[in-house]
């Protein structure tokens, strides 16, 4: 290295050391032709190595990555920052999962053409995803569009910590599947998941329920009792309809938040409370809050992470693969071998609103695998309520004012015309061709249209063998 180039890079690296050691990940400094400058401390303990023992060597033998020509490119990006997942050997010999950024510095004397790295250790979030992968939990929250798989993709996040989380959305949408997912994926697994529907309990009883009581706290209490608090010792706590805890019990909440302990009802003794609490609501906090019906220290505190559970019209075709998931779960429970739907029945479940979402469905396809006493699910099969026109929106088009539609649709791999029955395997296949044909084969565009990723779409096509 050239002297004025040394001492460029040695007055800059005095101006970011600070800011290098004060990033919580492995945070290296190198020249441009990728050899080590400086490291922060976090990295040399995940290397081994001090700074000073390896200035000069360049970075691939240090950091032992499997990403060394990623890092030219990045040093020739055109100043722009690069992101990419890979590996390194860390200072045990053991191949740890890394996200590497790699962000080209300009602009200051001596560090220009020299790259910042920062190498965040993703090892658990990789352990957390590969349990997830397969798992009856995440097959739980089973769909394809992309708001679905947003929350999904969260979910090793959700599980690493114990930080309260608060799941929106309306009734029926899986608010249940997705915290008993995260407890399932969690260090607390081995531990009890307990919920409780606040609003399902009269008030005179939550108290006791939730925190247990006494005996002789009351009349009737003849004995002690432990309550949900104490029976998810350890494991999780999920409080649904949250929206309906009455002030009173709020306050204990928060309480019991703040402190990590509660006192049962008529005891003068606190009990320890070990728990993750993650609670749910259909309705929304902040008009509560504008009520006066909800705290506003309370609802921040169990705001520290939020998911939105999308209602199943906002999941498009997610609606076909859940048809087809229940027709096999209550083929399996009953002993029967229904083989699909008719097209009728499938263009009016598509078309359905749904006000009681995927539990709604579910609901719709037992009955209709109780009721068909052949090997197709015809429209007669499906219950009365979502046939009556003042209780659906099926056969509606939804663009012109809930007039029903008389323009001529175009043809798809489900219509009457073309076959009577349909499973979901073959409604898939066929949208990817028609997808594919549509945007003359670009995969990415096929991908946009579907909600997919392009990797999803790559690995659907290979399944299907439309290679």
């Amino acid at each position: 290295m050239k002297q004025n180039e040394s001492q460029g890079l040695m007055s800059g690296q005095i101006e970011i050391i600070d800011i290098m050691n004060g990033i919580p990940h492995g945070v290296a400094l190198i020249d441009k032709q990728l050899r080590i400058f400086s490291m922060n401390r976090i990295l040399e303990v995940m290397t081994g190595y001090s700074t000073q023992a390896v200035q000069g060597i360049e970075c691939n033998y240090v950091l032992r990555t499997d990403r060394d020509e990623w890092l030219n490119k990045a040093l020739n990006n055109g100043g722009e920052t690069l992101i990419c997942e890979g590996s390194v050997i860390d200072a045990n010999r053991k191949r740890v999962s890394v996200r590497i950024t790699a962000s080209p510095l300009k602009g200051r004397e001596g560090l220009d053409e020299s790259l910042l790295l920062v190498i965040e250790d993703i090892s658990m979030l990789k352990e957390m995803d590969i349990k997830l992968q397969g798992s009856p939990e995440k097959k739980a929250l089973l769909g394809n569009s992309p708001k679905l798989q947003e929350i999904i993709e969260l979910l090793p996040v959700f599980a690493y910590t114990d930080a309260t989380l608060l799941i929106t959305g309306e009734t029926g949408t899986g608010k249940d599947l997705l915290a008993e997912a995260i407890h399932r994926s969690s260090k607390r697994s081995k531990y009890p998941f307990i919920k409780v529907n606040c609003g399902a309990i009269p008030e005179t009883l939550l108290e006791s329920e939730l925190f247990g009581h006494v005996r002789g706290a009351f009349t009737g209490a003849n004995s002690d009792k432990p309550g949900m608090f104490r029976l998810a010792q350890g494991g999780t706590l999920f409080l649904t309809e949250v929206g309906d805890l009455p002030l009173k019990l709020q306050v204990k909440l928060l309480t019991v938040l703040d402190d990590k302990e509660f006192y049962p009802l008529g005891s003068s003794k606190k009990t320890k409370a070990d728990i993750r609490l993650i609670t749910g609501t259909h309705r929304d906090l902040k008009q509560l809050l504008d009520e006066g019906k909800f705290r506003e220290d309370l609802y921040y505190r169990l705001n520290v992470l939020r998911a939105h559970m999308p209602s199943l019209r906002e999941r498009g075709d997610d609606v076909l693969l859940l048809m087809n998931h229940f027709l096999k779960e209550f083929n399996n429970n009953l002993g029967k071998r229904i083989k699909g739907f008719a097209s009728s029945a499938i263009d009016y479940l598509l078309r359905y609103e749904y006000p009681g979402n995927v539990r709604e469905l579910r609901n719709i396809i037992e009955h209709a695998v109780n009721i068909c006493q052949g090997n197709i699910i015809q429209m007669a099969h499906l219950p009365a309520y979502i046939l009556s026109a003042g209780n659906s929106n099926s056969g509606k088009d939804k663009k012109s004012g809930g007039q029903l539609s008389e323009t001529k649709e175009e043809p798809t791999v489900f219509s009457a015309s073309k076959r009577e029955f349909v499973s979901w395997p073959e409604i898939e296949k066929g949208r990817i061709l028609e997808t594919m044909m549509a945007t003359g084969g670009n995969r990415s565009e096929a991908a946009l249209k579907l909600g997919w990723s392009r990797s999803t779409l790559w690995r659907k096509i290979k399944h299907y063998g439309l290679e």
